[in-house]
C-alpha cells in the first residue's frame, strides 16, 4: 500500500470512527496473526470498513474484503478505494464483457493460497428486509470445502462478525448518515468438520453468527 493509499485510510476509519464510535468486541477469539474467513451480516456498503477498521493496523495489509466489482469499479474514485486503499478481492457478479465472468470460490481459494484472510458477506446482498439474516449462499461451504481439498491450510478459521446498528447509521436511500454507536463482534471461530454436509455446515455458521447478536428489543 502506497503512502497515499495508507493516508486515505487512515482517514476513512477515522471519519467512521467519528460517525459511529464503532466498537469491536472480541467475545469468541482474540485478534491475531492466523488466516481467517471473517463472516458478516450484510446491510451496507460500508459493512467491510468497519470489519477491516475493527482489526488492529498490523493486520488490515492481509485482510481483503471481498466485494462486487460492479459497483468498486464504477468510477475512478471507488476504484481507487477498492483496490488500492482495501486491496479489495473485487468479484465480477455481471458475467464479464464474454458473458463467462470468473468462479469467485475459485478467486476467494487462490486469495487464501497466497496467505491473504477474506472478509465475505455470505448473505450475498445488503439485506433491507426485516429479517435478522438473509438465508446464506452456498459459498462459504464451497470456500471451506475448496481449503480442505487443495490443503491450503487445514487451521484457517471461519470467525463470525456480527455489525450492529450501520443499517440505520446509513439507511439505503438515504445522503446524510445518522450518527449511532456501532459495535463490531467477533465470535468463535468455526472449521469444516469431515465430511460435513453443505446444509449442516450451512446451519452452523448461520447460528453461530446469530448467537453473537444483540438480543432484539420488546
Amino acid at each position: 500500500m502506497n503512502w497515499i493509499a495508507r493516508l486515505v485510510a487512515r482517514a476513512i476509519i477515522g471519519f467512521a470512527r467519528l460517525l459511529t464510535g464503532m466498537q469491536a468486541r472480541w467475545n469468541g477469539c482474540m485478534p491475531a496473526a492466523t488466516q481467517r474467513v471473517y463472516f458478516a451480516n450484510h446491510s451496507s456498503h460500508g459493512d467491510f470498513v468497519l470489519i477491516w477498521g475493527s482489526l488492529p493496523p498490523d493486520l488490515r495489509p492481509a485482510t481483503r474484503p471481498v466485494a462486487g466489482a460492479d459497483y468498486w469499479l464504477k468510477s475512478p474514485l471507488r476504484r481507487f478505494i477498492g483496490r488500492d486503499v482495501f486491496h479489495a478481492l473485487l468479484i465480477d457478479r455481471t458475467g464479464g464483457r464474454d458473458g463467462v465472468a470468473a468462479d469467485p470460490v475459485t478467486q476467494m481459494q487462490q486469495a487464501l493460497a497466497a496467505g491473504s484472510s477474506l472478509i465475505i458477506f455470505p448473505e450475498g446482498t445488503r439485506n433491507t428486509t426485516e429479517e435478522r439474516l438473509l438465508p446464506f449462499k452456498s459459498g462459504i461451504y464451497h470456500l471451506a470445502r475448496s481449503c480442505d481439498a487443495q490443503k491450503v491450510d487445514a487451521a484457517i478459521e471461519f470467525v463470525p462478525v456480527w455489525i450492529d446498528n450501520l443499517n440505520r447509521v446509513m439507511p439505503k436511500g438515504e445522503i446524510v448518515p445518522v450518527p449511532l454507536l456501532c459495535t463490531v463482534t467477533f465470535g468463535t471461530p468455526l472449521t469444516l468438520a469431515a465430511d460435513e454436509p453443505k446444509d449442516a455446515f450451512l446451519a452452523r455458521c448461520r447460528n453461530g453468527l446469530l448467537s453473537i447478536a444483540p438480543e432484539l428489543d420488546d
